[in-house]
């Protein structure tokens, strides 16, 4: 047993035939209207016209005076044909007091009473009317004026005449028109929905209403399942969406938020920049209500145009517990890793000068090996005391050592205790993310000479960082874009992240970067930030 299936259009068909079905029906409305006032107004015209002929032919002296000869027939018939033939009238019928004919078209009929019915009110009231009658040439359309005397009796009266036939034939000419625009109109109509009904397909991206409306409800789902706040505005401002969360964190409820400005909500926000300048800002710190929080501020694009900002923000004490524990395990997996590689490289050595006999040399190698790093060790206690700076430092001397590139720490280097106003989260972003970028640069050239070189002071009112390396460096035409989201002058994904971040947090720190040429031939990036700096809190 088989069941039929159902046809389902697509929306833009739908939309086509919604919108064709609406035109005929006004079009068809209108022309009916139309062509019904056309037909009123014909008819009203030619009745009015036999009524004026007929009124001028009652008033001709030279009729009247005929009515009073012995044979008013031979006189009033010529008078009669002649208005006829003038004015294009189907019949000028003259009668008398009694409605026998004076004058017909066929003259066959003089003499004979007049046909219709209708001289009553001309004959016995004296007055001038249009009517329809059928009379002896058919249906017609009259008009009747009675004819008076001297003395001013009515002694006849005078009826013109236009078939009724004629008139509809006239009518079908124009109404032939107006459907003839109709049609025309009905076309320009279908042309219009079917171009309307692809706009509007485009402006849904292509999606079905029912679509539309799943997307919308999981959307919905999703934005209430996150834990992070979320907030949209438009191009004019409002606020589009606040979910839950957001909500919860700045503490506002949900009937005061909803088609606000959002200026009214978060007087302080910086939403509205990204509306003027298109940029992303990522992982800023702020505080609002008294909790400090890392917010997102993304632009919503549509055909390469800032339509909204979406915003999404979380309380930083939360990023701050993930991103020490996985900052400090990553620290450590990279130290192990590298001093592993390397000590086995060592042990391999020395196992080969023991095999050889040569058990000075071995003995050489195990001592220079170990006061460096002792020596390196000793340096960062003693000039770099901070347990996270420096554990980030030798992890990437061990990572240089084992990329075989030469990781130098200036000797003037000196960071003694941080201000409780710098968040040290955010300088070990910044300085890991400099350093990374050097040894990828260092790593990815062919020259021997393979160096990258840090320096850190905190000399004076500010704090100084300056990465350099031997790389290929930047040109100087690509200094202001490197800080760009997404822009990379290294090949492959996932680029164009890491030096975005490192401004923004040094934005955040109140600070600046600057980039440069390297005294060994690379780049070379200077970071400032200022000790006492206590930041602008913004909102949203």
């Amino acid at each position: 047993m088989t069941r039929s299936k159902r046809v389902r259009l697509s929306f833009q068909t739908r939309m086509i035939l919604l919108i064709t079905s609406v035109i005929i029906g006004i079009i068809s409305v209108i022309g009916l209207i139309f062509s019904s006032i056309i037909a009123s107004s014909i008819e009203e015209q030619v009745g009015r016209r036999a009524l004026s002929v007929a009124k001028i032919t009652a008033n001709d002296p030279e009729l009247r005076a005929a009515f009073y000869a012995e044979n008013p027939s031979v006189l009033i018939q010529p008078i009669a044909e002649n208005v006829r033939i003038q004015t294009d009238a189907e019949f000028v019928v003259v009668g008398n007091r009694e409605g026998i004919r004076y004058a017909h078209p066929i003259e066959d009929r003089i003499g004979k009473e007049m046909v219709g019915g209708d001289n009553d009110l001309g004959l016995l009231h004296g007055q001038s009317y249009i009517s329809k009658a059928v009379g002896s040439m058919g249906p017609s359309l009259r008009g009747k004026v009675p004819i008076k005397g001297n003395d001013g009796e009515v002694i006849g009266i005078v009826s013109v005449g236009y078939l009724l036939e004629d008139i509809e034939s006239a009518i079908a000419d124009y109404q032939e028109k107006v459907f003839l625009i109709m049609g025309i109109a009905v076309l320009c109509g279908v042309v219009g929905a079917i171009a309307l009904s692809r706009y509007l397909k485009r402006a849904i991206l292509g999606l079905e209403p029912e679509e539309i409306a799943a997307l919308y409800v999981q959307r919905n789902a999703v934005l209430e399942s996150v834990r992070e706040g979320i907030v949209a505005i438009d191009k004019t401002n409002q606020i589009t969406m606040m979910n839950k969360a957001a909500l919860r964190i700045l503490e506002l409820p949900e009937d005061e938020v909803q088609g606000k400005q959002i200026y009214e909500v978060l007087p302080d926000s910086r939403m509205p920049e990204i509306l003027e300048t298109g940029e992303y800002q990522l992982d800023r710190e702020t505080l609002i209500g008294g909790k400090e929080i890392i917010v997102n501020r993304v632009p919503i694009k549509l055909s390469g145009q800032v339509v909204g900002v979406v915003s999404s923000f979380r309380a930083k004490s939360e990023i701050d517990q993930l991103a020490s524990e996985l900052s400090q395990a990553r620290r450590y997996a990279d130290v192990l890793r590298a001093q592993t590689h390397e000590f086995h490289n060592l042990l391999y050595t020395i196992s080969g000068l023991l095999q050889l006999g040569s058990i000075q040399e071995a003995v050489e190698l195990i001592t220079s090996e170990t006061s460096s790093q002792q020596e390196l060790i000793l340096f960062l206690a003693k000039q770099i005391p901070d347990p996270l700076i420096g554990a980030l430092l030798l992890g990437m001397h061990n990572r240089a050592k084992e990329l075989k590139i030469q990781f130098m720490i200036h000797h003037d280097s000196r960071l003694q205790e941080l201000p409780a106003t710098i968040n040290r989260q955010q300088l070990i972003v910044l300085l890991g993310n400099l350093l990374q970028n050097a040894l990828e640069a260092v790593n990815g050239v062919g020259s021997s000479k393979k160096v990258v070189e840090c320096y850190l002071s905190d000399a004076g009112e500010e704090i100084l960082f300056e990465v350099e390396d031997s790389g290929p460096g930047v040109p100087e035409e690509l200094w202001e874009r490197v800080y760009e989201y997404g822009f990379s002058t290294k090949e492959g994904e996932q680029r164009g992240i890491g030096l975005s971040k490192v401004r923004g947090i040094v934005e955040e720190l109140g600070g600046y970067i600057l980039v440069g040429k390297s005294e060994w031939g690379g780049a070379l990036f200077t970071v400032s930030l200022p000790k006492d700096w206590r930041g602008n809190h913004e909102e949203g």
